[in-house]
């Protein structure tokens, strides 16, 4: 489903708050300024001409038998969530939709996914049905731009308009409706201009230096003249493979089987593209409108099939909580989340890249097992700090930047286990800034024979380096041949405080 390709077609649903089995009208309510005042309501409570904002004294005033709950933002916007990740099977691109701060709404972009449902009528009837079935109400337009379908369907008309229609559907709609500030609803009133169609007859320039140029912006996208990309909730994967079942599947066979069938499809995909994947997720959009999402990520890029169904089928295996399909699954997805380059290997004659990729194959089983944060590796990092030179990092995470190779003589000249924080020690020199003739280290005394340095290390200037002294280190001996690397923090009389010595590695 590509997500682009000029203006395309976009679909707003708002959700509609109520329980067709209660016996009296419902509303929410939410303490504002000292006083209960309505937040939402059902359609019985609409139907009687309550309104949001109006106190709770007057709604029983007018409807005495009430029922009455507090209102719970947070509750309401996990359940918007859950609704929007639904959403999913009819399209990639569902963003929230917040016209006035708290997200209330879902915008979907529909562009190229409409003919896979029979077209864009058709994709509304199955959409709002779906929703029907799961006990929500709720009100769809599909429009050429987000803003359109936006004011259409917060003014209560539902339906499709048709190519290039927007400006003549929207032209009855009150200004308040172009989500403008409310002392620019007031201002246009005043001057006349209280529907859309108004705005849209008068000049731009005298509107534009009065109002301000976002009322153009607000007015050319709700007339369908100027579209705007949305911004999903989850990012858009670079391929995606899916499988649509008329009867649900509940067994772990033939879920498996259905991966192996989707992991083929995108293998083709990424080799058409020259790439391979390192991060892969799998949605399994259950029957009563629950979502459930894997992800497995690779250490290195991958599109082998048989790799890929390995993995998949280990990771459903070594679930901590079940992959519980409830009535069943009517759709699986598989989309690759991040993909890189690959190229076709070439086996050396010493067969290292036969076990590199051995290896690679290793670290993603154990990945999946017991979890991408336990195994990890060593990263290397372009800096002169020893503290900071390398960093464990999960085996599947994707590298910045390569640091540069350093040559033998640079390796073999700092110890490869450094102690974490370095250990303090007393040690004895001969002047104030030479090398130490003997130290103290856990109670034993060490006689120097042999010392090499100092290599001066300075901390980096963006890291506020008057809290970390100059370090002078030393590669030194004792006359048992044992070595050491120690290094002294502070300089004399040019930094702060008296300098101290400290053990930071031991040499093999």
């Amino acid at each position: 489903m590509p997500a682009d390709g000029g203006p395309g077609r976009r679909g707003e649903g708002d959700r509609q708050i109520g329980d067709p089995f209660a016996p009296a009208p419902l509303v929410f309510v939410e303490k504002v300024r000292g006083a209960l005042r309505l937040a939402a309501l059902d359609r019985a409570a609409h139907r009687a001409g309550l309104a949001p904002g109006l106190t709770l004294a007057d709604a029983r005033a007018r409807l005495p038998g009430l029922a009455v709950l507090d209102h719970d933002p947070a509750a309401d916007a996990a359940f918007l969530g859950e609704v929007a990740d639904d959403c999913d099977r009819w399209t990639p691109l569902v963003a929230l939709d917040a016209p006035e701060g708290a997200p209330d709404g879902l915008i979907l972009d529909i562009t190229g996914c409409a003919h896979l449902f029979g077209g864009e009528a058709a994709l509304r009837a199955r959409l709002l049905a779906h929703l029907e079935r799961h006990g929500l109400g709720a009100l769809a337009v599909i429009a050429g731009t987000p803003d359109a379908a936006r004011a259409l369907a917060r003014s209560g008309r539902g339906g499709v308009v048709p190519p290039g229609g927007e400006a003549a559907a929207v032209a009855g709609l009150p200004v308040a409706r172009l989500g403008v500030s409310a002392e620019t609803v007031t201002g246009l009133s005043r001057a006349g201009l209280k529907t859309i169609g108004d705005l849209a007859a008068r000049p731009a320039t005298p509107l534009a230096a009065r109002f301000g140029v976002e009322l153009l912006v607000r007015l050319d996208r709700t007339l369908g003249r100027e579209d705007v990309r949305l911004v999903p909730r989850r990012p858009l994967p670079a391929c995606i493979a899916e499988r649509r079942f008329a009867e649900p599947i509940a067994r772990t066979a033939d879920i498996e089987a259905t991966l192996a069938l989707l992991v083929d499809d995108l293998a083709l995909m990424l080799e058409a593209r020259g790439e391979g994947g390192r991060a892969f997720e799998a949605c399994f959009f259950r029957t009563d409108g629950a979502v459930r999402r894997l992800r497995v990520e690779t250490a290195r890029p991958l599109r082998d099939g048989v790799a890929l169904a390995r993995l998949w089928r280990e990771r459903i295996e070594t679930l901590a909580d079940p992959l519980d399909p409830g009535f069943g699954f009517d759709l699986v997805r598989l989309g690759v989340l991040r993909s890189e380059p690959l190229t076709p290997a070439q086996v050396s004659l010493d067969g290292r890249a036969v076990e590199e990729e051995e290896v690679a194959a290793l670290v993603d089983r154990l990945a999946v097992r017991l979890g991408r944060e336990r195994v990890l590796r060593f990263l290397q990092r372009d800096t002169h700090d020893p503290d900071r030179a390398s960093a464990l990092v999960p085996a599947g995470a994707a590298v910045p930047s390569a640091a540069p190779a350093g040559s033998a003589a640079e390796a073999l000249a700092r110890p490869l286990t450094l102690f974490d924080p370095p250990q303090p020690v007393e040690a004895l020199a001969e002047v104030p800034d030479g090398p130490p003739l003997r130290f103290r280290w856990r109670r034993v005394v060490h006689e120097v024979a042999r010392a090499e340095g100092p290599e001066r290390l300075a901390p980096e200037w963006w890291r506020r380096p008057e809290e970390t002294p100059t370090r002078d280190y030393y590669r030194v001996e004792n006359r048992e041949g044992r070595r050491f690397w120690l290094f002294r923090a502070g300089l004399y009389e040019r930094e702060p405080g008296a300098p101290r010595w400290f053990l930071h590695g031991l040499f093999p």
